[in-house]
């Protein structure tokens, strides 16, 4: 059987055994509802939800009561950018966000900005940083909300989230930040971040599909969120519904696991993707790094590529036992250059010949071996047939 190797970790994980393990019993005897307040069965599945959400609460830095499940990252987002807005724009109706932003996030503030509100949308540098000054000069007086992720999710950019809060708090505004590519790969602290809110999934760690978490502060600067759907009043009303047991103990499951094991594991894969770019650059003249150009301030898994004369979709589907992207798993099938490359400025005829590699958990050096051969002996192919 041929080989098969996984570097997508941006667009999805495996999910961790040990956070399978945990799931199983809420899957099979322990099915309860933890609305159900009359018998065992509810208050078990309560004492695993509220034991999950201590879990999230820790890996942020947070109070548990500052947790609420939903289904993911861009449900996290829009009850946040959406919630916040629920009244017409008063005296603070501007918004101010990124370009590189995934869409769960510009998508829900293009959309507010039909309906009236102001939305100033900033440019990154040519590595895909926000500069703290750039975010200060674009926030007045009547300047409600900032969204600024915490990791791009193409090319890996870790945002100096500390400096943004300060300066967005010292402004009066919210902070709102996307953390669905950084959660369980590098530290956050909504405390020392300033955050008023954040969304995770859990897919994007090695937790299962369909759950996630949004982080609302209550305290100091407590801010006030409409629900977007009504019934039930789970979650504090905030995202009503019966909840995913058997995913949100699967996602504490993964919080503690990265809460013990994140710093050892950000080496580690760091490590492999040093290693995984040493290679390519030793077998491939012309290879560009998008990004920052000190890997340090990159996700530790993270690689995007550009191969100068190569066609991008070639490559992909020429690497068929190698599962990478060009870009975000959310655009895949779009003919159009990458929106986060051209926005830092990559040159179209590279932005098409992009390869984004996402490492994790389970790579191995075996896969990186494996993976630096395929690359090399196929990006020299498709450049001999050019």
């Amino acid at each position: 059987m041929k080989k098969q190797v996984y570097l997508d970790y941006h667009a999805t994980t495996p999910v961790d055994p040990r956070v399978l393990d945990a799931m199983l019993p809420y899957l099979k005897d322990s099915f309860g509802n933890p609305s159900s307040k009359t018998h065992p069965f509810g208050w078990a599945a309560r004492e695993a939800v509220e034991k999950a959400r201590a879990q999230v609460a820790s890996l942020l830095n947070a109070s548990a009561g500052e947790i609420y499940f939903t289904a993911g990252a861009t449900e996290s987002n829009n009850i946040s950018l959406r919630g916040v807005t629920r009244q017409p724009p008063g005296e603070r109706d501007h918004l101010v966000t990124q370009s590189t932003e995934h869409h769960a996030v510009l998508d829900p503030l293009r959309k507010l900005e039909k309906e009236g509100w102001r939305l100033t949308v900033l440019n990154p540098d040519s590595e895909g940083f926000i500069n703290p000054g750039a975010v200060e000069a674009a926030i007045d007086e009547r300047t409600l909300l900032v969204s600024i992720m915490a990791a791009n999710n193409e090319i890996g950019t870790v945002q100096p989230l500390e400096e943004l809060g300060r300066v967005v708090n010292e402004a009066g505004a919210l902070l709102h930040c996307d953390a669905a590519q950084a959660t369980g790969k590098i530290e956050l602290d909504v405390e020392r971040s300033g955050l008023s809110m954040l969304s995770i999934s859990g897919h994007k760690f090695c937790a299962p599909k369909g759950v996630g978490a949004l982080y609302r502060r209550k305290r100091g600067n407590r801010v006030r969120l409409d629900p977007l759907a009504l019934g039930g009043g789970q979650e504090e009303g905030l995202r009503p519904g019966t909840l995913n047991v058997p995913g949100i103990v699967g996602l504490g499951e993964a919080c503690r696991i990265a809460s013990e094991e994140l710093r050892e594991e950000a080496q580690r894969v760091g490590r492999l993707r040093d290693l995984l770019l040493e290679g390519i650059r030793g077998g491939i003249p012309d290879v560009t790094v998008n990004g920052p150009a000190d890997l340090e301030k990159k996700l530790p898994g993270n690689l995007s590529l550009s191969f100068k004369d190569v066609d991008g979709s070639a490559l992909i589907v020429s690497l068929g036992d190698l599962a990478a992207s060009a870009g975000s798993a959310c655009t895949a099938g779009n003919a159009e250059p990458s929106y986060v490359l051209k926005a830092i400025g990559t040159p179209t005829e590279l932005a098409v010949s992009t390869l984004r590699l996402g490492l994790g958990r389970f790579t191995t050096e075996e896969d990186v071996s494996y993976a630096t051969g395929r690359i090399v002996e196929t990006v020299g192919k498709l450049r001999r047939v050019r």
